[in-house]
């Protein structure tokens, strides 16, 4: 472990060089070594696989999966398809095989997007496996998220967004927008019905237009006035996600491509010397923080490998934010300063001081995002 965290560290004082020699999309291949979306795809997972379910990193057992845990598992699977490597993958499954008998209990009622969100895992197990079971389980989470309102998280709003077609979930926060759009991607990607991915597209128009301002970031809420990182690093992966499989003639694309570009091009202006993002986005002052420069490395690498990113401006953004991220790994393949949780707050000094975290989940997920997008043909 020591010996690859100094090879990651060293990666960076190559930064310069490493730089100038990669353009265009050739700046998302041959990293050093150490570096190498394969490296540490492998030890992020690893580390993965070894942790308990986490409780927010709370010390008392989770009462159910949450969802950090949810898009750190789906990485891990993305990362063991692009591989091909059949024992992690193994093991991402024996992880979920007590789900389905006498720790059910930790599947989520999927009455929430945070929730709804663990659709995810067992979808991609179905598309790595084709075993039924896994299919039913996740499209049943889908279909959840767009049937009537029900439980105890109904409020009045609920049951106006569902009688105006979107999703009874919607509470308009960023976060949303991949909690509800990844599941219904994966959705339409295990079942071959679009009908998921195109109702997530019209919800993400919902979301575009109340929560994305002119400079294409996004408020945290409507109430939330700030340029919270990770909190726009969802919507980044969010699009993403979405853009990838969403099908060309469906009338949102365009709008939802705009959005996406726009957001990209303003992202990096804020971008840093080093290649991190901030924790207030465009606040120079505020802390460098990890989630959210992983995520929007997630969202142009995925820009640069489809198309929809000029690949000689983004494709050394992207490389840079790769480089630097790594080097916030310590010796157990845990990265260093994540925004805690953080729920919405018209406060800009409470954006400032949460604390930061080593080994969280919401950064560990990003990363390995970010290794199987740079694996992606």
């Amino acid at each position: 472990m020591k010996t690859g965290f100094l090879q990651a560290c060293a990666a960076l004082l190559l930064l310069p060089a490493a730089l100038s020699a990669q353009t265009g999309k050739n700046a998302l291949r041959n990293f050093p070594p150490g570096a190498t979306p394969e490296e540490i795809g492998r030890k992020v997972a690893a580390r993965f696989v070894a942790s308990p379910h986490t409780n927010f990193g709370r010390p008392v057992p989770p009462r159910v999966i949450t969802y950090p845990e949810t898009c750190t598992w789906y990485g891990a699977l993305t990362f063991a398809q692009v591989t091909a490597d059949s024992p992690l993958r193994q093991q991402l499954k024996d992880r979920f095989e007590p789900l389905f008998g006498a720790r059910d209990t930790l599947i989520p009622i999927p009455d929430h997007v945070d929730y709804t969100v663990f659709g995810c895992v067992p979808l991609e197990l179905y598309l790595q496996t084709k075993e039924d079971r896994y299919l039913r389980l996740g499209k049943g989470i889908a279909d959840k998220q767009w049937g009537p309102p029900e439980g105890k998280r109904v409020v009045p709003a609920s049951h106006r967004f569902y009688n105006q077609g979107y999703t009874w979930q919607t509470r308009l926060w960023i976060d949303d927008m991949f909690m509800i759009t990844a599941v219904q991607s994966q959705a339409t990607r295990a079942t071959g019905d679009r009908n998921y991915i195109d109702r997530a597209a019209n919800e993400m128009i919902l979301y575009l237009d109340s929560l994305q301002q002119p400079n294409g970031l996004f408020y945290h809420a409507p109430s939330a006035p700030f340029f919270w990182g990770r909190g726009n690093g969802w919507m980044a992966a969010g699009m993403s996600e979405l853009l990838r499989s969403v099908p060309k003639d469906n009338p949102n694309r365009p709008r939802i491509l705009k959005a996406y570009q726009t957001m990209m091009a303003s992202l990096l202006k804020y971008q840093a010397d080093d290649g991190m993002w901030h924790q207030l986005i465009d606040d120079p002052a505020s802390w460098k923080e990890t989630s959210c420069t992983g995520m929007f490395a997630f969202a142009m690498i995925s820009g640069v490998k489809n198309g929809w990113l000029d690949a000689k401006t983004y494709g050394p953004a992207a490389r840079k934010a790769w480089l630097a991220l790594i080097t916030y790994l310590d010796e157990n393949s845990d990265i260093r300063n994540v925004c805690e949780g953080t729920n919405m707050k018209n406060d800009h000094q409470y954006y400032l001081d949460r604390k930061r975290l080593t080994g969280d989940l919401h950064g560990q997920a990003p990363l390995l995002w970010c290794a199987t997008a740079l694996l992606r043909p």
